[in-house]
């Protein structure tokens, strides 16, 4: 099966791993402390896995941080490819939103 990963994906995990390590918090006791399933997080912390939001604020949680912190500052050009996503002040001017909306 062929995985795909995003850029912001890598970088949910990058911060999540970085935060652990300056902790010194192993990933099994954080995964236990987020109330996950270890083989789960580690897929997260390594950009392979799709979080939702509760699963981020799990880990949030378990960091002792606001998941904001995870999550501020990505960049919507690195979201997977196919996915363009614009501000609603644009809707008129881009066909597919005009259609569904207007």
């Amino acid at each position: 099966m062929v995985q795909t990963q995003s850029e912001i994906a890598r970088e949910v995990g990058r911060r999540i791993q970085k935060i652990r390590a300056s902790t010194g918090v192993s990933a099994r006791v954080l995964a236990e402390c987020a109330d996950m399933d270890l083989t789960n997080f580690q897929r997260i912390e390594r950009g392979i896995g799709n979080p939702t939001i509760a699963t981020l604020v799990q880990i949030a949680t378990a960091l002792e941080i606001d998941v904001a912190e995870l999550v501020t500052g990505l960049d919507p050009n690195d979201l997977p490819h196919g996915r363009e996503p614009y501000g609603y002040s644009q809707a008129k001017t881009r066909r597919r939103a005009y259609r569904a909306v207007y």
